[in-house]
């Protein structure tokens, strides 16, 4: 199993906006990954379940995937972790 470990860098953390944004990718990728904060795990195409990890900025998650294209896959989640979503979106406003 591909894993990989993030500080999650988005202002207000993963809410709101950037949890959409994660969501969705997770989603477009195809590839089931699993995100744990702590003892709590969920899947990353859950909302409910990203927004439940109450990750602020700076929280370390911990991302899991298995199977073709995990590595691809949390590779781009990766990224994304690491971005301020937040700072993105007042630069396109």
């Amino acid at each position: 199993m591909a894993h990989r470990t993030v500080a999650v860098a988005s202002a207000s953390g993963l809410h709101a906006r950037p949890a959409k944004l994660f969501v969705q990718e997770a989603v477009r990728l195809g590839v089931p990954v699993t995100v744990r904060a702590g003892e709590k795990s969920v899947p990353a195409k859950s909302m409910l379940g990203v927004l439940s990890l109450g990750a602020v900025q700076g929280t370390e998650v911990t991302l899991e995937a298995d199977g073709p294209g995990a590595e691809e896959a949390l590779d781009a989640l990766v990224a994304l972790l690491s971005r301020d979503l937040d700072a993105e979106e007042a630069l396109d406003a």
